[in-house]
């Protein structure tokens, strides 16, 4: 039987706006106050960093300010984007059992295999790159994430329709192995746009948006039509922005973690993206985790698993370290995009190796 989707836009909002009705939208499909939803949107100039990364670290916060580009924390995991007006952003938030597909690995491969395959329609070579990029002769044309909160996922991507890349470039701080990994002079040449690969050809808004929801519909063997904003989505979209997402505190949630005195600093990188440790450390001889804050570009569903991590391991000897970590994934519900147990450790463990690890004081 075909699962219906509703299809809506909700236009271009402020980035803050966007991300707190996302919330909303999760939170009314849980409550079975909303059906499954396809959502298009678009921002203003935004510098929008995933929902565990530091905040300074990925975004030139002063140039922002002066140039009028807001600053947003996801609610998504993931690493740093730029979004202006040129780019259409989309999402899936539905039930868990709409798809058939439950493990998040799957449902990425899935959802941007299709996506791929409605952006080819337009005349692209578009093609999806693990673990959640869409790519054009290796140059990133749309990049996604989501997970699962309960039963419900929200999987969210963007399309480079037209971009400010001048200003892309100076609002992230895109560090420079990233560059260097796809073999590029500079953060620009990583992406490519709809505008540059199709020029005179480039389709309008709506004829994109109709390639994608033919794409999804038709790999996925569903039906999706036109619906209405709810009042309810609006009214909890606000009071999301305003007691959470809409506020500074918030984006800065994670900022500098490691200018404490006496905090240790570890990092590792691999398939599922760059994992940071900031790691502090107590007892006569310190040699026990008196607290640790985790950020990077990862994808973990839900991503209260990283801070229920960060207290789990509160107080553990650092010999117990590891056995902790295992302990903890392997007893907890966690979806995962290619990160693991592993890596976190791996992370921490660089932290508080004396030859590796970097402390401020």
């Amino acid at each position: 039987m075909s699962q219906s989707f509703r299809i809506i836009d909700t236009g271009v909002r402020e980035g803050r706006s966007n991300i707190a009705f996302d919330a909303a939208l999760i939170e009314l499909r849980q409550a079975n106050k909303v059906p499954d939803t396809i959502r298009f949107m678009r921002f203003p100039p935004t510098a929008l960093i995933g929902r565990h990364q530091d905040l300074s670290r990925e975004i030139n916060l002063d140039y922002c300010e002066q140039d009028g580009v807001g600053t947003v924390r996801r609610i998504t995991g993931g690493g740093a984007i730029y979004l202006d007006e040129g780019q259409l952003g989309w999402e899936l938030v539905f039930h868990r059992s709409s798809l058939g597909i439950a493990a998040l690995p799957d449902l990425a491969r899935e959802i941007c295999n299709a996506a791929a395959a409605g952006l080819s329609e337009l005349g692209v070579n578009a093609r999806f790159r693990p673990r959640n990029d869409i790519e054009v002769d290796g140059r990133k044309i749309s990049g996604t994430g989501g997970f699962f909160d309960g039963d419900i996922l929200i999987y969210q991507g963007t399309v480079l329709v037209d971009m400010n890349a001048e200003q892309m470039v100076r609002a992230l701080n895109v560090p420079e192995q990233k560059v260097a990994r796809h073999k590029l002079d500079s953060a620009a040449q990583r992406v490519v746009t709809l505008k540059e690969l199709l020029g005179d050809d480039l389709p309008d808004l709506d004829t994109i948006k109709a390639a994608l929801i033919k794409a999804f519909t038709g790999h996925f063997g569903l039906s999706a039509a036109p619906g209405e904003i709810t009042e309810d989505e609006e009214v909890l979209a606000k009071a999301c922005f305003d007691n959470e997402i809409g506020t500074d505190e918030f984006v800065a949630e994670i900022d500098n973690p490691g200018e404490d005195y006496g905090v240790f600093a570890g990092t590792h990188s691999g398939a599922g993206g760059t994992i940071n440790s900031f790691v502090k450390l107590e007892g006569p001889t310190r040699q026990i985790l008196q607290r640790v804050l985790i950020s990077g570009d990862f994808f973990v569903t839900p991503p209260r698993v990283v801070f229920d991590l960060e207290a789990y391991l509160q107080g553990a000897r650092l010999t117990e370290i590891e056995q902790r970590i295992q302990k903890f994934f392997r007893e907890s519900e966690i979806g995962m995009l290619s990160v693991t147990a592993n890596d976190f450790q791996a992370s921490i463990t660089d932290a508080i190796t004396p030859a590796s690890g970097r402390t401020n004081g």
